[in-house]
């Protein structure tokens, strides 16, 4: 883990606003009818216009072949990693629209830019209650969980307001996968869990860190399969899930939010 300097916070920050408004007109474009496609290139367009590049795009994993795409669009029971492609969207659908940005990017410059990354899920059209609801609580175990950052608090403390917030739902945590740092990469470390888990007790967050925090949560059960393109997470009772997630920068004053959108400032 590398801490950030104050220049590449700045850097951070600036590339972040821009991400969040991004992710806002990407959302604000979601209808019945729509093509995740469609809204693939828009989040495209819009990150090349900024002078940035997409963080997502040809990102390796795992041994698999690069993600074909700038947007991850995870639709109903798809958790992260769905791939964008022609099927419309339809009214009563969810959702989860993953970016990722380096900025500023320069082609051809040694010098890299700085990654942020950020996630929101929507509704399509109408949506049942409890599809609503599942929607609001995730946005909310994420601010809470971001409430518990600051210098001297621990990964653990995340996990823990998440997981003391949904559990009395009834939803099911994904634990599979994790939040993580960014900034000099799209991934660093270290792994933000979405659980209490004992032996983050003791890894403290200091000022310089920037992580990105990320509640997975599922309306049923909290254990997922892999699709058959190796790249989405599926819920393994079909059930919808929903993911929320901001760039999150921890100061000597406590945590800054870099990827906040328009309708969160």
């Amino acid at each position: 883990m590398r801490l950030k300097s104050l220049e590449e916070i700045a850097k951070i920050k600036e590339g972040g606003l821009l991400l969040g408004q991004i992710l806002a007109e990407v959302a604000a474009a979601v209808a019945p009818g729509v093509t995740t496609r469609e809204l693939d290139a828009l989040a495209e367009r819009r990150i090349l216009e900024v002078g940035g590049k997409p963080a997502f795009k040809g990102y390796k994993a795992g041994g698999k072949k690069g993600f074909p795409a700038t947007l991850c669009t995870s639709v109903n029971e798809v958790v992260v990693h769905g791939i964008p492609n022609d099927t419309a969207l339809k009214s009563g659908d969810i959702i989860g629209l993953d970016i990722g940005m380096e900025w500023p990017y320069k082609k051809g410059s040694k010098e890299k830019g700085l990654f942020t990354d950020t996630a929101i899920t929507v509704p399509v059209g109408v949506i049942a209650q409890s599809a609503q609801q599942l929607l609001t609580r995730t946005q909310q175990s994420l601010y809470r969980a971001i409430a518990t950052v600051g210098p001297g608090s621990a990964i653990a403390d995340i996990g823990r307001a998440v997981e003391e917030y949904i559990r009395p739902f009834g939803y099911g945590i994904v634990v599979a996968l994790v939040g993580h740092g960014v900034g000099h990469e799209v991934h660093e470390e270290p792994n933000i869990p979405n659980v209490w888990l004992k032996r983050f007790a003791t890894e403290k967050l200091v000022p310089g860190m920037v992580i990105a925090i990320e509640p997975m949560i599922n309306a049923g059960t909290y254990e997922v399969d892999i699709a058959r393109d190796g790249w989405a997470i599926l819920t393994r009772d079909g059930k919808n899930s929903a993911h929320f997630e901001h760039t999150v920068i921890i100061t000597e004053d406590g945590a800054v939010v870099a990827t906040r959108r328009p309708d969160e400032l």
